[in-house]
């Protein structure tokens, strides 16, 4: 628990993410089985212990801390584990030994309500203010460092030269504590089998276009459609739909998973249609109505009525049994439109071609669609296999409406008069280049309205347990959360580090499903300014 309470405390004072990477891979190379792998799990937000609360801790410190002193001490803290791991008094018996993360990990897994305070007590008498502090954080899974799933992979990966493409490939498979992936990565043992279960599979993803020169005779056009991507998964009987950062929302979307009879892999957008409809190209609604059902563990029969959900088909990865993902866009295109006719036509549909023979005609179509869930087009480069990650030259994003940006939230701060008790005034942010090779992020605006009641409460409770840094009256979120960000022109700045300024930026839209690593780019945004 030592080496462990010492990278949690490393990684609260590390902003460098190369320097993150490096105190992650190094632990994992020199943290022997299964501390290692328990301890990545917890980094990462895939532990959870049920019986142990906020609340536990709270009354843990009640019974040995005047309650006053425990409140003012927490309010000028800010953090509960912080706290407690400070006050937490001398043990009035001599501690036992200190225990490890497996330790800590199978007790706080066999604690229950009722047992929870004196056994979690117990742990704690027996570790310094440090080892508190990191065994309080896995036992409430509010680590809140910073670590995204794609950064635990890269750090895994760079500990052990592998190839991330491979650890994602295999990650999703695996349970805490991950033997068989240390076992192949560390070890030199063969790689996880992963064949023969309903698993996600990494998303190819598209560039931003900041180019229009493109040749049609190279790539192939489709519309980018205005729903959430998602890969639906049919293995062995078991059918799991999956959201692009590999949530499995099937519980959400029963009629999808009950639609796919057969071995497949197939990557598209979850859109509904119905009375909500609102256009001409395909039928679909907006991504509005789809909200209607985004987060809903019970999904009624009025609901699957009013807000009937299907999946436009992008491609194909996996057919059979037979992986396709490296045979060149138009092959696997042709062995879609062929897997159409075995689909049920209420449920699957596919994403047509645009049939422009230029990039000038592609222009012209682009500028008069009218349907409300297009959200621009997409330039698929004929050749291309299916690779995981945003490739260059192979993919292309061209969003019908430029004045639309994907951003992650930085900092917020409590707005004024019958705001003033909400986090309401938030600050976002683009990358400086690719995130992946060390990119940082750069404020590009700030925005205190566009979002709902419903969406403001939300966004507080967001802040409040995502913050990681406090600056006076600024709370600094762990840079998780995406926002589709509205604004109406764009303009340069010598101002602002970024280079650039935002005019009249608004809350668009809340994008749980997107990873921070796929938000937009500061040349991408600098591309919009017109002179």
């Amino acid at each position: 628990m030592e080496r462990f309470a010492a990278l949690v405390d490393a990684l609260t004072y590390t902003r460098s993410r190369n320097a993150k990477l490096e105190l992650i891979a190094a632990y994992l190379r020199e943290t022997p089985d299964p501390d290692r792998g328990w301890a990545l799990a917890a980094l990462t937000g895939g532990l959870s212990f049920p019986a142990v609360k906020g609340g536990t801790v709270r009354g843990l410190m009640m019974d040995r801390v005047d309650p006053v002193l425990f409140a003012l001490s927490r309010d000028y803290v800010g953090d509960t584990a912080e706290t407690a791991s400070l006050l937490w008094p001398d043990p009035v018996t001599p501690p036992g030994p200190v225990p490890g993360v497996t330790e800590a990990v199978t007790s706080l897994a066999a604690m229950t309500r009722t047992s929870a305070q004196p056994e979690l007590a117990g742990l704690m008498d027996r570790l310094d203010a440090n080892g508190r502090y990191a065994l309080l954080k896995l036992a409430t899974g509010a680590m809140r460092l910073g670590i995204s799933a794609r950064l635990a992979k890269l750090a895994f990966a760079q500990a052990f030269a592998v190839s991330v493409d491979e650890v994602e490939e295999y990650w999703h498979g695996q349970a805490p504590p991950y033997a068989a992936l240390f076992a192949w990565a560390a070890g030199g043992g063969p790689a996880p089998r992963s064949d023969h279960l309903p698993l996600f599979r990494p998303f190819m993803l598209a560039q931003a276009l900041e180019d229009t020169v493109v040749d049609l005779d190279l790539f192939a056009a489709e519309w980018k459609w205005d729903g959430i991507r998602v890969e639906i998964v049919h293995v062995g009987g078991e059918t799991r739909l999956y959201s692009r950062s590999g949530d499995d929302i099937s519980g959400s979307f029963p009629e999808i998973t009950g639609a796919l009879p057969f071995d497949a892999v197939l990557d598209g957008e979850l859109l509904v249609r119905g009375s909500h409809q609102g256009g001409e190209e395909g039928g679909a609604a907006s991504f509005n109505a789809l909200q209607q059902r985004l987060g809903r563990k019970l999904v009624s029969a009025k609901m699957l009525a009013e807000y009937p959900a299907f999946v436009r088909l992008y491609d194909v990865l996996i057919i059979a049994g037979e992986d396709l993902r490296a045979l060149p866009w138009h092959e696997r295109r042709e062995r879609l439109e062929q897997t159409m006719a075995l689909l049920d036509a209420e449920r699957f549909d596919i994403s047509p071609v645009i049939p422009a023979q230029s990039i000038a005609e592609l222009t012209e179509i682009r500028a008069r669609a009218r349907d409300a869930a297009i959200e621009g087009v997409m330039l698929k480069r004929r050749d291309s296999a299916y690779v995981a990650g945003r490739r260059t030259g192979l993919w292309y994003k061209w969003k019908r409406d430029p004045l639309l940006a994907d951003c992650v939230l930085m900092y917020a701060q409590r707005g004024s008069g019958k705001r003033s008790s909400f986090y309401s005034d938030f600050t976002f942010g683009a990358w400086d280049g690719d995130p992946d090779q060390g990119a940082t992020l750069l404020p590009v605006g700030k925005a205190y309205f566009g979002f709902t009641d419903e969406e403001l409460k939300w966004l507080d409770s967001y802040v409040r347990n995502h913050t990681v840094n406090r600056f006076g009256p600024v709370r600094e979120t762990d840079h998780s959360l995406v926002l589709e960000v509205a604004f109406d022109a764009i303009n340069a700045s010598k101002r602002h580090k970024s280079g650039l300024a935002m005019r009249f930026p608004r809350i668009h839209r809340i994008r749980t499903d997107k990873p921070a690593e796929e938000a937009d780019r500061i040349a991408s945004l600098l591309a919009l300014i017109v002179d």
